[in-house]
């Protein structure tokens, strides 16, 4: 089991098996500031799968609308100017600690039905390779193929010519390590449900006497059941999450445009109480329910506002055009050194030939801590039929 418990810690994949004991702060702070991470369920639905965002330091949110939007905001779908989108995008996963075998998969696209209502639908899979299964005292437990997924459908919809609302329901599997024991408890695969809900404004602008559009996003994501992967009652929270993002795309002249972008994300999931974890008379933060944890995550922390304010991660990125058929991007993501210190800049580039586009994104550490996306390539490969409306 040690070859799993590993590969799990390494890839932030907390379950109640796998992580009883929290963080406690005793000699674990930074300037006077508790270290206190918080974990939760099935964090792979929150990795971003697309290279066009991932080089814009994973900014999404207020972006103009492709089929990968369904991952960030499904309600900009409502805005898209493609009658038909398709997207693939291939993400591997801790390459650089030589696992080939690892990787996350998103398949996704979405349909215009009319000029006001948008479906879309997704595919995510994460592979874990092949693991071996040893017991405490290293006997063996025969080998697997942990792997977890996600079914997303999505429907967005125009209320006004600025404005648009979208929601996306999902069904969640994530098989770590099924049919094996631990402490006496066999674990099964993990079963939730959840849902989105976004809106999106959109403002045409003026800049420098030529067009402009202000996108402005808000996303509730990940909002469902909690899980858990044995019978214990004793069950986690999914990464719900809060989202706000803006983006500003400026027509510098007839060939070149730019954009530039920001996100901000909260985990809307309870905060550890690091202070008194072992007192048995005190709640466990994890009784809570799915929606209990949302309102109270923004007031939970045991180090008040200040460590509210570090539970926020920002994301700016920026995106140049030319003649929308060769893209550069850069961007920064930046996480206090409290909940998990991920800070990086991206690159990447795009190209777009007819109705074929591919996007590659590199990410920089700027900190010694590891990152499973440390000097590695994202694709993504986009497929668009046609502009809706179009007559021939």
């Amino acid at each position: 089991m040690k070859k799993l418990v590993v590969l799990v810690m390494a890839l932030g994949l907390i379950s109640p098996v796998m992580a009883q004991n929290r963080q406690i702060c005793i000699g674990q702070t930074i300037g006077g500031d508790c270290i206190n991470t918080i974990f939760t369920a099935v964090p792979f639905l929150r990795i971003n799968p697309d290279a066009r965002s991932g080089a814009m330091g994973d900014v999404g949110i207020g972006i103009s609308p492709d089929a990968n939007s369904m991952h960030f905001n499904a309600s900009k779908l409502a805005f898209a100017e493609k009658d038909l989108s398709i997207a693939a995008n291939y993400t591997p996963w801790l390459r650089n600690l030589g696992l080939n075998d690892v990787y996350l998969a998103y398949l996704t696209g979405y349909k215009k039905l009319d000029e006001f209502q948008t479906i879309g639908v997704g595919l995510r899979y994460f592979s874990l390779g092949n693991i071996q299964y040893t017991g405490l005292q290293g006997e063996s437990r025969g080998t697997g193929r942990p792997n977890e997924f996600e079914l997303a459908a999505a429907y967005a919809r125009k209320l006004s010519d600025q404005f648009s609302v979208g929601i996306t329901g999902k069904f969640i599997y994530s098989n770590l390590a099924s049919g094996q024991e631990v402490d006496g408890n066999i674990i099964d695969p993990g079963i939730a449900g959840a849902a989105d809900i976004s809106a999106t404004y959109v403002k045409k602008l003026k800049f420098n006497e030529r067009p402009s559009v202000l996108r402005i996003g808000a996303v509730v994501s990940n909002v469902g059941s909690k899980i858990t992967y044995t019978n214990s009652q004793k069950r986690d929270f999914l990464p719900a999450n809060l989202g706000l993002g803006a983006a500003w795309e400026m027509q510098l002249d007839d060939h070149n445009s730019l954009t530039l972008a920001l996100d901000i994300n909260k985990l809307l999931v309870p905060t550890p109480d690091t202070l008194d974890l072992d007192n048995d008379n005190r709640p466990d933060y994890r009784d809570k329910s799915p929606i209990e944890g949302i309102f109270s995550s923004f007031g939970d922390a045991p180090g008040g506002f200040n460590e509210e304010m570090r539970e926020l991660y920002y994301s700016l990125g920026i995106e140049y055009w030319y003649d929308q058929q060769f893209a550069l991007r850069a961007g920064y993501f930046f996480e206090d050194i409290t909940k998990g210190g991920r800070r990086y800049f991206t690159l990447g580039l795009g190209v777009k030939y007819n109705i074929f586009g591919i996007n590659i994104s590199y990410l920089v550490p700027t900190t010694s801590q590891r990152n499973p996306l440390d000097n590695t390539l994202r694709f993504s490969m986009l497929f668009d039929f046609g502009v809706f409306g179009a007559t021939e």
